[in-house]
């Protein structure tokens, strides 16, 4: 498949590395949101005009800031090509209403980047999860304590604002790690939160938590964060009828069920866990998500990570900022 980037900025290098790492892909260009660019002899335009992108291509992988995810969600739309997005999906409920029904109608598949659902622990959690073989869940807790320093937040003027970056930890790095809690738990029905800005120097939170209740009276607790130094890896703990397990980084740490294997995979070992660094040095994961999408493009079959499900992980965290007890 032949692809162009939106967004020349440091994901986009993750993206050409990957799609470099598995044959028959290739990257035909870049539409950039602050300048023409030039790569082998041909110039591709500024965005958004991917309309006057001289190239044949099959796809369109959007590595804007995350304010601008629905807008080349729906310029790739417009023209029948399908999207792999960048985490989240968006940062404004309208604006993925309008996105997800603009693919629909133009027949367009659409993946999100939460390669955290392609661990092999994960998909094993989430079967078990829905054939109802772990039992009644009533309390999971998520804890996503990460670290950033004021350098990562100067380096680009729209870090840790709401125009663009759609908020603090919660929309931006732990957003992987709640995409797995909506992924296997759903959306809750009510939401208390309370966060504020107590390490750096911006404008959205920097800690903060939430409480969760779900239709099934299931409790869940969300903390996440990029003031904890010096970043700790992520952590799931839930606890059912039946039993308990702990995820780390996701893979099962402990497996607490008299009756049930513990389906942990020992050879998943994704290098990157998003805890001190935003920098990505392996690209596994999103080869695989990469893989997904483009089976899900020949199959017609729904990719792990989709519009609808992942568009509840935004609906989530927009949710929880707009609890916060603190305001």
């Amino acid at each position: 498949m032949k692809y162009i980037i939106i967004g020349t900025g440091n994901i986009s290098n993750t993206y050409v590395n990957a799609l470099n790492n598995l044959e028959q892909h290739e990257v035909v260009g870049f539409v950039s949101r602050s300048k023409s660019h030039t790569v082998n002899g041909k110039t591709y335009p500024t965005w958004p005009n991917l309309e006057l992108v001289d190239q044949d291509f099959d796809a369109v992988v959007v590595a804007t800031p995350n304010g601008l995810h629905c807008d080349g969600i729906i310029a790739a739309a417009q023209l029948g090509k399908h999207v792999l997005t960048e985490k989240p999906l968006g940062i404004n409920k309208v604006a993925m209403h309008t996105a997800l029904d603009l693919c629909h109608n133009n027949q367009v598949t659409l993946a999100v980047a939460y390669q955290h659902r392609t661990s092999p622990d994960n998909i094993s959690v989430k079967a078990l999860l829905e054939r109802g073989e772990l039992g009644k869940v009533f309390a999971a807790d998520l804890s996503a304590k990460f670290y950033r320093t004021q350098a990562y937040y100067d380096s680009a003027e729209y870090r840790g604002g709401y125009a663009i970056d759609g908020g603090g930890p919660f929309m931006q790095q732990a957003c992987h790690n709640i995409d797995v809690y909506t992924w296997f738990f759903g959306k809750p029905k009510k939401v208390v939160s309370l966060m504020g800005t107590f390490a750096h120097n911006i404008e959205a939170e920097d800690h903060g938590a939430a409480i969760l209740q779900h239709e099934d009276g299931m409790i869940g607790t969300i903390v996440a964060s990029t003031a904890a130094q010096p970043g700790f890896a992520a952590r799931l703990e839930v606890h059912t009828s039946k039993g308990s397990f702990t995820m780390v980084d996701n893979r099962i740490t402990e497996w607490h069920f008299e009756d049930l294997p513990n389906p942990a995979n020992t050879d998943f070992n994704y290098a990157h866990d998003g805890a001190k660094s935003a920098s990505v040095s392996d690209t596994s994961a999103h080869e695989a998500i990469i893989l997904d999408f483009e089976a899900a493009i020949k199959t017609g079959k729904t990719p792990i990570a989709d519009g609808l499900s992942t568009q509840l992980t935004s609906e989530l965290i927009l949710d929880i900022y707009e609890a916060d007890m603190g305001n």
